[in-house]
């Protein structure tokens, strides 16, 4: 969003990213559990920005920053600069325990995506050729760490592939019996949302069959177990497949403008910025996206979601233009926030629109609407409606595919 608005300013402009394609993330976890494929949620950036003829794409890997020098440097050189947008985004967070990574994946990448579906799908053909019943039980047993929109989301998906996807898929094991349980922390799930709508999802997870666990932490994981507290008691539940969606802490490049140019870190790792995204001392240096921590007028930190990075994006190219013409900058960066929204399972999600709070089909189908229009290529759209089309109408999801090799 920032190289498309700064496109249209005198200016030269480089765009770095260690992938070729830019990738819608909130539909991952479509893709983690079969009903798309990464193709359809991602577009290559060249594609994109072909037409913006003062904008040139570079694939490299950003290692770190030198704001004495300006310079930006790569896994195979460094760039020199004017002025520097950083938007590296988060990564996944284990609370000190990165151990924990290798047994249970976290969704920010295709990779992670197509981890989860392998995990997912290979602990049913495991299951099948299972005879004894409590490792049986085990692997048809999943479990989803975390209770906020992708937590939710995730274990609503698990839920409907072993209730309707698999069902007469295999002869030895009932896809049906599979348990989800999801595990927060904290004391409600979607803890952003308002507590009516926190208590409807929860409600709309229970009608399918998946187990909602409130106030539970997870302190140990193993081999095919999870150790959780729930206040004073303790207790340890099989599971081959644990997914990780408890939290989120800023890119290396965080700590390397800590390091050099004298940013201040949130306790995720996240770069504190001032009133207009810029790195103070540092005017030339933005942090935009999920890697900028940044309150709103209400004291209440920025959401970590699509809307905030574009919009921000955008303001940064109104900041240098006003430096390059010699204007007055722009007020102070604000949120314009139009709600948010999270799915649970066919025909039902929930909606905050701050206008209006609702939620069951009106909220899914202005779920569906949204994120299609999100999506930054028209054939995307039109590929995700068919798919979303025919999975509605046979509950099938086509893109159930085994890849990869095992990370464990």
């Amino acid at each position: 969003m920032a190289a498309r608005a700064l496109s249209r300013l005198a200016v030269h402009v480089t765009l770095v990213d260690r992938r070729n394609f830019h990738l819608f993330q909130p539909l991952l976890y479509q893709v983690a559990t079969g009903a798309l494929s990464p193709a359809n949620i991602a577009a290559p950036i060249r594609s994109l920005l072909k037409r913006e003829k003062n904008v040139r794409v570079l694939l490299g890997e950003a290692t770190g920053v030198d704001a004495e020098r300006r310079l930006l440097l790569l896994s195979g050189g460094e760039l020199p600069y004017d002025t520097l947008v950083v938007a590296a985004g988060v990564r996944h967070h284990y609370f000190g325990r990165e151990d924990w990574e290798r047994l249970a994946p976290g969704l920010k990448t295709i990779e992670d995506a197509t981890e989860m579906r392998r995990r997912i799908l290979l602990a049913f053909e495991k299951a099948e050729r299972e005879t004894d019943p409590l490792q049986r039980r085990a692997l048809l047993t999943f479990i989803v760490v975390g209770g906020g929109p992708t937590g939710v989301e995730l274990a609503g998906a698990l839920s409907e592939i072993a209730q309707h996807t698999l069902r007469g898929d295999f002869r030895a094991i009932d896809p049906s019996e599979a348990r989800v349980l999801l595990l927060e922390a904290g004391e409600r799930i979607l803890p952003t949302y308002s507590p009516d709508l926190s208590a409807r999802a929860m409600r709309a997870l229970e009608r399918i069959a998946v187990g909602v666990r409130t106030s539970t932490r997870v302190t140990e994981l193993a081999d095919g177990a999870v150790t959780v507290r729930h206040g004073e008691t303790g207790e340890t539940l099989r599971a081959a497949t644990v997914l990780w969606a408890a939290g989120v802490k800023g890119s290396p490049l965080g700590a390397s403008l800590a390091a050099s140019a004298g940013a201040s870190l949130d306790g995720a790792g996240r770069v504190l910025v001032g009133p207009d995204l810029a790195l103070r001392g540092h005017p030339e240096i933005f942090v935009v996206g999920d890697l900028a921590a940044r309150n709103d007028d209400a004291g209440r930190p920025l959401p970590g979601v699509a809307q905030v990075a574009m919009q921000q994006g955008r303001y940064v190219a109104k900041v240098v233009g006003a430096r390059l013409s010699g204007s007055p900058p722009p007020p102070p960066f604000r949120y314009l926030d139009f709600g948010s929204m999270a799915t649970i399972g066919r025909g039902a999600a929930v909606a905050d629109l701050r206008i209006a709070r609702f939620n069951g089909f009106v909220a899914w189908m202005a779920w569906l609407f949204l994120h299609l229009m999100y999506l930054v290529q028209f054939a995307n759209r039109l590929l995700v409606f068919v798919q979303w089309a025919w999975s509605y109408l046979t509950w099938n999801r086509s893109a159930r595919l085994i890849t990869g090799t095992d990370r464990q």
